[in-house]
């Protein structure tokens, strides 16, 4: 295999990501897609698939804000649009527009421009109305309380560009302006209104045209605490009188409910106002262009029990009017609350009173509340996303429209915090990801309805073991035969051990890679457990265990009552035969702790498992050198066999090279160590350091071991990936170090492709997120080890992370498609992404 010609093609299998924790994150937009922050990327979802199609590089800081133009409020006016667009605001101020063309069924994006005018703080808040198919209004809102409104016009040709005009910028108060609404005022084209809510618990109204300044024209009083949210109808179509109105919802953390309505009363001359009792109630009047026009409350909802962060009026619907098709706003809102529901409000057919017609949420007490609910372009289906980075999504499966049926849905699932390490099940079933946001989470591809494995895979979360009460920075699955097990290590100075639990074995056969079980069903007869309940402090998980099979599942985990102060409520852990949804993930799905690993001084930081599955490694934050000394557990008895002594501060990463005769380890003292890990006859483990190198100018972050023989990989922070190896006489030596990097390189895997030839390929993550593929030869003769290299691949930004790599990971298992070889490598990262690639040599 020639190293320079080889043809590499990549392919982007899944992203997992969480949802950024701020309330304007989400947008649904009208081409069906849906965007949100994941930290400094915008991700961008399909709900159908429930996958995630991309992450868009650009955001230095972290995404606040996204919205769509048009968003599925005006799917009415892009019916026959080939380009859709994209706002996303962040925390350092910065506003970016993206464009998606979707010619030929083929997804391009495309980074437009980054607005001229960025706000000095946070963006909070992005609205917009689209005027028509190729022209529109927006407004963005800071943390300063500066809101800058501006035109976009689209081009009509491929060829021309989006013109961006800012209109006016309003600095309405040294308070942050949370929440924005634009509405074009009723028969008064041209002239818009545009609603503010902030921190002074007033809802401000501003009036301004296309061409220029916003003038301020009354404030609506009414609401005790912030204003958390607003949105403009459309203006109602159905009657000559409501021709003339349109309405205001607003939600704040008062729990309230406002319904305004704005109709417009006559012209300037015509109108006069007679100041009687009834004109206060009536509510403030203001002047635009030629009308006048009255603001007054239509309706007061209350209903939840928490803060309101969201509402939303339901999107246009056809309706035949006097045979005529016209698009008419039905009477309907979305609110979503941090008391863990979302409603549907409609008034009465009859009486006119408005209701809370559906209620959807009520979620385990491990959802802590949404923090934004939208609707569908059809109004079939609504989406909240909650404290947890979670999305919740639920169709009305009912086919007549008299009654509601509302079932949750599918929808991708991920970390909502930095993602700091990953590996593989020991075949490569599935993946094993943990994070700062302190859970750890399986991956794995699953069978579709169809029953065989489609052309694009679809993966899901299939289970959370550990949710925890600390970050989690490393983890490793246990090798050899036997049940699933791996360790984990968090900010704690205890390395805990899990094993599978029978429900999830059950489940794992539901898997695209179910058949290539590395767990038989004849054994799985030996495990005892069914599941795991969390305890009180979120810190160990106990197992729940399976009696007889008649016999109903026991609560309490089969306690007389004695557990209830110390758990939580009780798991319910099943076979899965389709992805679990969020509601499952959180409490269902958890894996039991077995054992507890004591000894280190400082938190945990790094772990590893031997090929045979005999001992794991680990290591702990370190200022001294014995505080970074290497632990080694014996695998089954889980003791402690031996205490390695090399480095002077914290062990980075550690490995053990295929044969499991040496461990490597790289360190923030920027050596890395090579010891000879021997077992004597009667199963004592001795060790020996045998090489102790300066290899790098600054902190080494990662190590891989050559898999067909004793050569490794280094990379740090000095740019570098160098090449070393162990020659006969114990001796080593670098044979090779690849060019400079344009960033620190923070993550290193080494894979083999041709065992005669002694070739691999080597995989680089960098702290700037991007990936590249070098493929190494090594070349052994009498008189040394060379080696030599050549850049396979290097990943388009798009494809790859939009902050650091934490760690990349080749699986174990290879497939092979008409005569090419299909190599699959994950990684994680600082975007709260974990990622797969297939890659064909």
């Amino acid at each position: 295999m020639s190293l320079e010609n080889t043809k590499v093609e990549a392919k982007r299998v899944f992203i997992g990501a969480g949802c950024n924790r701020v309330v304007n994150n989400v947008s649904w937009g009208a081409s069906g897609l849906v965007s949100f922050g994941a930290q400094n990327a915008v991700a961008v979802f399909c709900p159908k698939t429930a996958q995630i199609l991309t992450t868009l590089p650009g955001h230095k800081a972290s995404v606040n804000c996204t919205h769509w133009l048009p968003t599925s409020k005006f799917a009415f006016k892009a019916k026959n649009l080939d380009r859709h667009y994209l706002l996303s605001g962040d925390s350092d101020g910065i506003i970016i527009l993206w464009e998606l063309s979707a010619l030929h069924n083929n997804q391009q994006w495309r980074h437009v421009l980054q607005l001229p005018l960025s706000h000095k703080k946070g963006v909070t808040c992005i609205t917009a109305y689209m005027v028509s198919e190729t022209d529109a209004m927006f407004a963005s809102a800071s943390s300063d309380g500066v809101v800058n409104v501006w035109d976009v016009s689209f081009p009509s040709q491929s060829s021309e560009e989006c013109k961006v005009v800012c209109l006016d910028s309003i600095c309405v108060d040294t308070k942050a302006i949370v929440t924005l609404s634009l509405a074009e005022l009723p028969q008064n084209p041209g002239r818009f209104a545009l609603a503010l809510g902030g921190l002074d618990n007033k809802i401000k109204l501003y009036c301004g045209e296309r061409t220029g300044k916003f003038t301020s024209v009354c404030e609506l009083k009414g609401h005790t605490d912030w204003i958390r949210s607003l949105d403009f109808s459309l203006p109602l179509h159905s009657t000559e009188e409501t021709a003339n109105s349109i309405m205001l919802v607003s939600s704040s953390q008062d729990k309230v409910i406002r319904i305004w309505k704005l109709v417009l009363v006559g012209d300037v001359g015509s109108w006069r106002r007679e100041i009687t009792l009834a004109s206060y109630i009536e509510g403030p009047v203001f002047v635009s262009g030629t009308f006048t026009y009255q603001i007054s409350v239509e309706s007061v909802l209350i209903g939840h029990e928490d803060w309101v962060y969201s509402v939303e009026w339901q999107p246009p619907v056809i309706d035949s009017i006097d045979g005529l098709l016209v698009n008419h706003q039905p009477l309907s809102i979305l609110s979503a609350s941090m008391d863990k529901t979302m409603m549907i409000w409609r008034p009465e057919k009859k009486t006119g009173v408005w209701v809370n017609v559906v209620c959807v949420g009520e979620l385990s007490h491990c959802a802590l509340g949404f923090y934004g609910g939208h609707w569908s372009h059809n109004g079939q289906s609504i989406l909240a996303h909650g404290y947890g980075g979670s999305f919740h999504l639920w169709r009305n499966v009912s086919s007549s429209e008299e009654s509601e049926n509302w079932q949750m849905q599918k929808v991708p699932s991920g970390h909502f915090a930095a993602v700091t390490d990953v590996t593989w099940a020991r075949t490569g079933e599935y993946l094993l990801s943990v994070s700062h946001d302190q859970t750890t989470r399986v991956f794995s591809s699953w069978k579709n309805d169809e029953g065989n494995e489609a052309e694009d895979e679809h993966w899901h979360e299939l289970a959370r073991p550990q949710v925890h009460g600390h970050d989690i920075n490393c983890v490793a699955m246990v090798q050899g035969k036997g049940n699933h097990r791996f360790v984990s290590g968090a900010e704690e100075k205890v390395v805990r051990v899990f094993e599978a639990p029978l429900s999830f074995l059950k489940t794992l056969n539901h898997t695209c890679a179910g058949g290539e079980g590395s767990f038989p069903e004849d054994l799985q007869a030996d495990v005892q457990v069914l599941g795991a309940n969390m305890s009180a402090l979120g810190l160990s998980q106990k197992p729940i265990y399976l009696h007889s099979s008649s016999e109903p599942l026991v609560r309490n985990g089969g306690g007389e009552g004695l557990d209830t102060f110390e758990t939580v409520p009780e798991a319910a852990p099943a076979e899965l035969k389709e992805p679990p949804i969020e509601d499952q993930l959180a409490f269902h799905t958890l894996w039991p702790e077995s054992h507890k690993l004591y000894g280190h001084g400082n938190e945990l930081f790094s772990l590893c498992c031997d090929h045979k599955g005999k001992l794991v490694a680990s290591s702990c934050k370190a200022q001294s050198a014995s505080m970074a000394e290497i632990w080694l557990w014996e695998v089954g008895t889980w003791k402690a066999v031996g205490r390695l002594q090399s480095h002077s501060l914290t062990v980075t990463h550690l490995e053990f090279s295929y044969d499991d005769t040496l461990l490597l380890s790289v360190s923030r003292d920027r050596h890395f160590s090579v010891f000879s890990i021997q077992r004597t006859d009667n199963g004592d483990v001795s060790h020996k350091l045998m090489a102790k190198v300066e290899a790098h100018k600054r902190i080494i972050w990662a190590c891989s071991w050559n898999p067909f023989g004793h050569q490794f990989a280094t990379s740090s922070r000095d740019k570098t990936v160098k090449i070393w190896s162990i020659e006969n006489d114990a001796r080593i030596k670098q044979i090779l170090a690849l060019p400079q990097f344009g960033s620190s390189v923070t993550a290193v895997a080494w894979t083999g492709l041709d065992h005669k030839e002694k070739s691999g390929c080597v995989a680089v993550g960098m702290e700037s997120g991007l990936i590249e593929l070098w493929n190494i030869k090594i070349i052994e003769k009498e008189e040394g080890t060379t080696a030599t290299a050549a850049l396979a691949l290097r990943l388009e930004p798009f494809m790859c992370h939009v902050s650091a790599v934490n760690r990349l990971a080749w699986r174990p298992t290879e497939k092979c498609e008409s005569n090419q070889r299909l190599l699959t490598l994950t990684s994680c990262g600082d975007d709260n992404c974990v990622r797969v690639f297939n890659f064909k040599f």
